[in-house]
């Protein structure tokens, strides 16, 4: 019998995930451990490798759809069985283990040039423009589709506009606010002419995220600036005895600053829970990387424990993975804080938004020459901005503010680090 592939769970919170493309094709030989096929995750695309030897068989889930975890996707024939056996009893097994995926693409997609929609769905009173998935989900849910507004092209009904309407319900029914604000059809009804881009997982992933820790964390928010000049001497001192591959950055001595900072002031590494605050035993910084389509945190584990040259390899590495989506779940989960850095972009100061379940981030604003008094007199030095975002329920104003003072002092004397 055919072996079948499973979408794979790559941690305990994946539901589904997205296939995005097959790496074989029917008839191609399979090794094992060979790459088969490419599927997106919440946060990165991952290569999935095939655990038996054989010819591929079959694509039971075509490219572009999401698939529950566990479900089949595709066959791989062994040894002694050929493709001709699949098109007469593998029928029979495609659609048993696993029936096909609903194709999200044909359903709802919208053109590449939309017209601005009508204000309704109807056409002449009677035709409501719906789209197959809607009008299954409406179906199933007892929703009435004369009674809802669509946001599809013409003001066609589609599955973002049901979801609102349940997302409605729900709300009401358990007396919470309502948490997705969906675009009205009216909204639309004068923009010129646009182009729809379906979200991919990592950008809707970003705003669930954002958006529950903008309205469920109190944040407050704490500044300070921060002399270089000692910092870039000792990176150009470094840095001149090193390879071109090797050389640091002021990033790694900020990541390397902060995880200190942590360990001096236990404090802020921490994170909420309605039972208890937690905290750790080990720094993990997460350092956010802007790749395409969104943003990314790799972490840099027990980063207080590592030199700066181990910090400036893995930050590197860690960011070269995460700009061609190769990250696995093990390598941007569960840091304990983040540092988000945009002084390469000339941002002078920024807020950031604490990304959960963590207590605090801290943002980086660009180094840059101002006038400074110094003993009375007046100088000229470079320095940074920074800000840090921490959690009030876990993370007391003046446990940030002390945060903030051994960071700076350890930027300002970066030989303290040695110690």
């Amino acid at each position: 019998m055919p072996v079948e592939i499973l979408m794979p769970a790559l941690d305990p919170s994946m539901s589904e995930a997205r296939l995005v493309k097959w790496l074989k094709v029917e008839g191609d030989p399979v090794s094992i451990g060979e790459p088969i096929v490419e599927i997106e995750t919440d946060k990165a695309v991952v290569e999935i490798e095939a655990e038996v030897k054989g010819t591929f068989g079959k694509a039971l889930v075509k490219e572009g759809c999401d698939v529950a975890v566990n479900a089949v996707i595709g066959l791989i024939l062994t040894e002694g069985e050929e493709i001709k056996y699949l098109n007469s009893s593998a029928s029979a097994v495609q659609v048993k283990a696993v029936p096909p995926p609903f194709n999200y693409e044909a359903a709802d997609t919208v053109e590449t040039t939309i017209l601005p929609p009508r204000k309704s769905a109807r056409d002449d009173g009677n035709r409501i423009f719906v789209s197959p998935l809607a009008r299954r989900l409406a179906a199933r849910s007892g929703l009435d589709l004369s009674k809802i507004s669509g946001s599809g092209p013409n003001g066609r009904i589609i599955k973002c506009d049901i979801e609102r309407v349940l997302a409605i319900k729900d709300d009401k029914s358990t007396a919470m606010p309502q948490r997705n604000i969906e675009p009205r059809s009216d909204d639309f009804a004068y923009l010129p002419i646009y182009q729809a881009v379906r979200n991919s997982s990592l950008r809707s992933t970003i705003a669930r995220r954002l958006t529950e820790s903008s309205q469920f964390i109190p944040h407050y928010f704490l500044s300070i600036d921060c002399e270089l000049d000692k910092s870039l001497e000792m990176r150009k001192e470094l840095n001149s005895a090193c390879s071109i591959d090797d050389k640091l950055s002021l990033n790694d001595i900020i990541v390397r600053a902060a995880a200190i900072a942590l360990q001096k002031v236990p404090d802020v590494n921490v994170a909420w829970t309605e039972e208890a605050i937690l905290h750790f035993a080990q720094v993990d910084i997460s350092v956010a990387v802007a790749i395409k389509g969104g943003l990314i945190t790799p972490v840099i584990r027990n980063a207080g424990g590592k030199g700066l040259a181990q910090i400036s390899r893995e930050v590197k590495n860690l960011a070269a993975k995460a700009t061609e989506g190769k990250l696995l779940p093990e390598e941007y989960k569960g840091g304990t804080f983040t540092i988000s850095n945009l002084g390469m972009f000339g941002i002078k100061s920024f807020t950031s938004i604490i990304n959960p379940p963590q207590g605090a981030i801290l943002s980086i604003g660009a180094g840059e020459q101002r006038p400074v008094v110094k003993d009375g007199k007046l100088g000229i030095a470079n320095v940074m901005s920074v800000t840090l975002a921490a959690d009030h329920r876990c993370i007391d104003g003046a446990v940030g503010a002390e945060f903030l003072g051994v960071f700076k002092s350890l930027i300002e004397m970066p030989v303290a680090m040695l110690l």
